[in-house]
């Protein structure tokens, strides 16, 4: 854990259920991997999870079983660690890549038509976003996992060739330890916003290529399936494409299992195809830990235990319960395969407490307790415990644009004719309708210290541990009663096996719907009246795409010709909230600055210098601290480097 985070004080309910083949699942991770600093439920670091694969690894070789380990994309884009740096992901992906990964995807951080994306164990769409990070991806993060990095269909120009590659492996054929022979896919969804140096194969046409049917038809055995991919697992969801990858595997191998891992949609879930087919979606933000585990595959050259000793296994069938939205099963090929699945909150005392026989002395890996001090050394040199929430809250850099002098009567109108229309998302496909559970965020925990109001503190934080009771007054002693803790606010999920899939129980959080947009008016008459034309701001991604066709149909004749920068397009959503506390909150607060390096006053107000020739640069004032010539920017391989570490002195020369 960081120095500053918060160990949760409630334990999970059981110990896992472990089968012949048993599966770790990490989404959408967004670059937490420092934990949640302020949330006492998601306290644990990337390097407690080191430490719990490696007790897990072991675990399952101690039961004559097999483990793997599973990310389906999105490694950046939501968290100063990864932000921060450029191109995003530089300094967090060689702290990600500590986990010795079994299968992986991309994510969407494809790259869109400025900057670069990049991949994850499975390809996110935060990936593909911005061309520098794709190719990142391309160059560094896929040949750290070889061909355990699987993109089935994602493909990126090689600049050195000019043609289309695959960023990673078009799919993994490969023989457990305990020899499960397991043929596995990775599939992005139908992703249209990335830039034109990559390629996104429509689920559609991808099941039609002689490769892939190939694959499915492999000449060697197959005892599985593994379908993974940066993809809703629900096949209801409208921007899924697993329901296609499913049903064309299920017509070609109607009796061998298929086991599917997604992401994309921040949510738990777990969803039955069929009597032998099931899908498992493992949240967000390093939140949640997915765990899934089956039994009764039928292989000739398994050498392990189909129920290991000593532990829980599974015991449930691939059947819906009764309550399940989804449709009935489509096949009723009879099976034997049991399953379970299990939503781990991310914190130390879950992994302590699922660790083999670890306590707290006994838990960390030397390599796990490297990365956890990696973490805290990186956060400080860029300066996150300042600086962090502005990525949190606001990832990405939107900058301000305008219209002016629009009709008040027509720019009061757009803001209705924006929430009734489609749900707008930064560089994605308009497609994409996210429901209302795939927001399930979670109450911080609120700190006392200087920077918290006084009023403020957190209800949930201690409950009292004193669990009997004793009558008195009376010549007889009743019997003594248990009593649960009060439950903590977190995750209630209910998935297609019910309600009982989260390992620690919560209470539930309330959620509130939001719309598409929100509006704000500035500088109006202050005798209540409404002036006859306005300025009409909005982020940038939005103008020509939604504001100039709203106002269009109730009248106006704009077009993007109209739009012009309202503020210097430097100045983005990611910085206003570091301005704002600067000026504002800090005021009388002297143990609450903003702090002396990213985010300071300095790089408030004018760009970094160059402390040898001078020259201004604000490319660099996030990646490097001091600043140093923007002719001297480190290319991403080295700043992944291991043997170069900011620390504070300059690493180069200055060419000028």
């Amino acid at each position: 854990m960081q120095p500053d985070a918060q160990g949760a004080t409630v334990s999970p309910k059981a110990p896992l259920e472990w089968g012949q083949l048993n599966f770790l699942h990490t989404t959408d991770t967004h670059g937490w991997l420092e934990g949640h600093i302020k949330e006492q439920n998601y306290g644990a670091d990337w390097g407690d999870y080191v430490s719990f694969t490696r007790h897990m690894k072991h675990k399952a070789g101690n039961l004559g079983v097999d483990l793997l380990l599973v990310d389906t994309g999105d490694l950046h884009d939501g968290n100063g660690l990864s932000d921060a740096s450029t191109p995003n992901g530089a300094l967090s992906n060689p702290i990600f890549e500590n986990v010795d990964y079994d299968l992986l995807t991309i994510g969407v951080s494809l790259p869109r038509c400025f900057g670069q994306a990049f991949l994850t164990s499975s390809v996110g769409n935060h990936e593909l976003y911005v061309t520098d990070i794709a190719y990142e991806t391309f160059n560094q993060f896929s040949k750290v996992y070889g061909d355990h990095y699987i993109t089935s269909n994602v493909q990126i120009t090689n600049p050195a060739t000019g043609q289309l590659e695959y960023i990673g492996s078009k799919y993994r054929y490969f023989t457990t330890d305990h020899g499960l022979r397991i043929m596995a896919f990775g599939v992005l969804y139908d992703f249209t916003g990335n830039s034109n140096v990559s390629k996104v194969i429509k689920a559609r046409d991808l099941v039609k290529e002689s490769w892939f049917l190939d694959a499915v038809n492999y000449p060697q055995p197959i005892d599985l399936f593994v379908v993974l991919g940066h993809n809703p697992i629900r096949t209801t969801v409208s921007s899924s494409t697993f329901g296609i990858l499913y049903s064309t595997i299920r017509g070609l191998r109607p009796n061998i299992p298929i086991q599917a891992f997604g992401g994309h949609t921040h949510i738990r879930d777990f969803t039955v195809y069929d009597t032998m087919s099931t899908g498992l979606e493992s949240g967000r933000y390093c939140e949640t830990l997915g765990w899934a585990s089956m039994s009764g595959i039928n292989s000739s050259t398994f050498t392990g235990n189909q129920k290991p000793r000593g532990v829980p296994n599974p015991t449930r069938k691939a059947i819906k319960v009764s309550n399940s939205t989804t449709p009935s099963n489509t096949t009723s090929v009879p099976s034997n395969l049991l399953y379970s699945r299990r939503y781990l909150d991310w914190n130390r005392l879950t992994f302590e407490y699922h660790a083999t026989g670890s306590q707290e002395s006994t838990f960390d890996y030397h390599s796990g307790q490297r990365v956890t001090a990696e973490i805290t050394q990186d956060r400080r040199q860029l300066n996150l415990t300042a600086f962090d929430d502005s990525f949190i809250v606001s990832p990405f850099d939107d900058a301000f644009q305008f219209i002016p002098d629009v009709p008040y009567t027509l720019a009061s109108q757009v803001i209705g004719i924006l929430n009734a229309g489609a749900y707008q998302k930064r560089g994605l496909d308009e497609s994409h309708n996210l429901e209302t559970r795939d927001f399930n965020f979670n109450a911080p925990f609120i700190p006392s210290d200087a920077c918290t109001a006084p009023d403020v503190v957190d209800k949930h934080a201690h409950t009292s541990r004193n669990l009997r009771s004793r009558s008195h007054g009376s010549r007889t002693r009743n019997p003594l009663h248990r009593r649960a803790p009060p439950l903590t606010p977190g995750y209630v999920t209910t998935d297609d096996f019910g309600t009982d899939g989260d390992d620690t129980p919560h209470s539930k959080i309330p959620f509130f719907s939001q719309p598409n947009d929100l509006q704000a008016n500035a500088s109006f008459p202050a005798d209540g009246s409404t002036p006859e034309t306005v300025d009409l701001v909005f982020l940038d991604f939005i103008g020509a795409g939604y504001v100039v066709p709203a106002l269009n149909k109730i009248g106006g004749s704009y077009d993007e010709e109209d739009i012009s920068y309202y503020l210097d397009k430097s100045f983005t959503t990611n910085s206003y909230l570091p301005e704002y506390a600067r000026r504002f909150w800090q005021s009388g607060v002297p143990n609450c600055p903003v702090g002396e390096g990213v985010g300071s006053t300095g790089h408030m107000q004018t760009d970094p210098i160059c402390k040898r020739c001078g020259v201004v640069s604000r490319e660099l004032f996030i990646a490097f601290s001091p600043p140093m010539c923007h002719t001297l920017k480190a290319p991403a391989h080295l700043l992944r480097s291991n043997k170069l570490k900011f620390t504070g002195k300059t690493k180069f020369k200055c060419k000028r």
